[in-house]
């Protein structure tokens, strides 16, 4: 976890991470994607903005704090995200429909 907030890339249209594919009440996630170190509301925002395809996070990077809350700005760990409904900082409730998307982000 970083002291500083990280940057969130990518077609935003709010501070709490919505983006224009993206933008219910619950959708207030970023994912630092594996491939190039950058947070983003969602992976067409990734491929929309950047040259290179998103790469996965492999199966024993749990530990590694690739998940923002926009609404607390709290880093998760990948395995406290995929373990939970909503933020363990602010209670803020997280969007049960990414569990669909989870394979373009994680590897199984």
């Amino acid at each position: 976890m970083t002291n500083a907030t990280p940057a969130v890339h990518g077609a935003t249209v709010d501070d709490q991470t919505r983006c224009i594919h993206y933008r219910t009440e619950l959708d207030v996630v970023a994912i630092r994607f594996a491939c190039c170190d950058r947070y983003y509301p969602c992976h067409a925002c990734h491929a929309e903005s950047e040259t290179h395809p998103a790469r996965q996070w492999p199966r024993d990077a749990g530990g590694e704090h690739a998940i923002l809350c926009g609404v607390c700005r709290t880093e998760l760990t990948i395995d406290a995200y995929r373990a939970t409904d909503d933020c363990p900082a602010c209670g803020a409730a997280f969007n049960p429909g990414c569990r669909l998307h989870a394979h373009l982000y994680f590897e199984d």
